[in-house]
């Protein structure tokens, strides 16, 4: 008996096996997760600024305070401390930040003589020296910027944020007339 060689058949195509709908749906999640760019749905907190974030400018250290250019301002009613600005060291920079030295002075006369800033915008405050006896400054070890607090005793920083050197988050006018304010003790009314 003779037979034909079997022809060879055509390669079979083979059908995907049926989906559930739920299936379908967890499938096309899956690819749409697959093609969202990593940043969707974050807040770009630096939309509004160009590009651009805050630098601190460099500063030189300012002269020893004189008495003459001392003035004493109010604290609050459970300072231990006394508290004098010289007027002649304040300084309103591009960086947003106000400087100024600050002499303050303990009961048993101890005294204490600072450079510092205080950055209306974020209502913080940093040191960045110490005045020394023969009038040259050394350098703070810890110059990190630190928020300002009202829940102490000698709240210095908050009595010249807010009542002096600040004003809705940005320095409170000129220079002169921070130094004004000061020499009058003329604090800044609230809403004005």
């Amino acid at each position: 008996m003779f037979f034909a060689p079997a022809s060879p058949s055509p390669p079979r195509k083979t059908a995907l096996p049926p989906m559930k709908l739920s299936q379908l749906f967890t499938a096309g999640l899956l690819l749409l997760a697959i093609n969202v760019p990593a940043h969707a749905g974050i807040f770009d907190e630096d939309f509004d600024d160009d590009g651009k974030s805050w630098q601190e400018i460099k500063k030189d250290l300012p002269p020893a305070p004189q008495a003459a250019n001392l003035v004493q301002f109010y604290v609050g009613p459970t300072a231990s401390m006394t508290f004098t600005i010289d007027v002649n060291s304040i300084s309103s920079d591009t960086d947003g930040v106000v400087r100024y030295t600050l002499v303050s002075k303990s009961q048993a006369g101890a005294e204490n003589i600072s450079y510092e800033g205080i950055r209306c915008q974020t209502y913080e405050k940093k040191l960045y020296a110490f005045g020394q006896k023969d009038g040259s400054w050394s350098r703070a070890r810890l110059s990190n910027w630190q928020p300002i607090t009202e829940l102490v005793a000698n709240r210095q920083h908050a009595a010249l944020a807010k009542d002096y050197l600040c004003h809705d988050g940005m320095a409170a006018g000129k220079v002169e007339e921070m130094r004004a304010r000061i020499r009058e003790n003329r604090p800044i009314k609230p809403g004005s």
